[in-house]
């Protein structure tokens, strides 16, 4: 039991790990280039901008603070 309660914390941990390097990170260290890259930094950039948005609303942003908010989410999650 004990053994399995580890086995999640570690799985959990190296998920939360990966989800906080950049996309820019990801794709360096998938070692991607040209349309591969393109496509995947494109995909994240669009994923980021709907967990950012999640976010914004979770903290019940509205108008500037919201765009301000999510751009700057998104911009930290890409990397850029």
């Amino acid at each position: 039991m004990i053994r399995m309660v580890l086995t999640a914390f570690a799985l959990c941990c190296t998920v939360s790990l990966a989800q906080a390097q950049s996309c820019t990170v990801q794709a360096t260290d998938k070692k991607l280039a040209g349309a591969a890259k393109t496509s995947f930094l494109t995909k994240c950039e669009k994923d980021a901008g709907a967990s950012c948005d999640k976010q914004a609303a979770d903290k019940k942003l509205a108008g500037a603070a919201k765009t301000s908010f999510t751009n700057k989410c998104v911009k930290d999650a890409v990397g850029g």
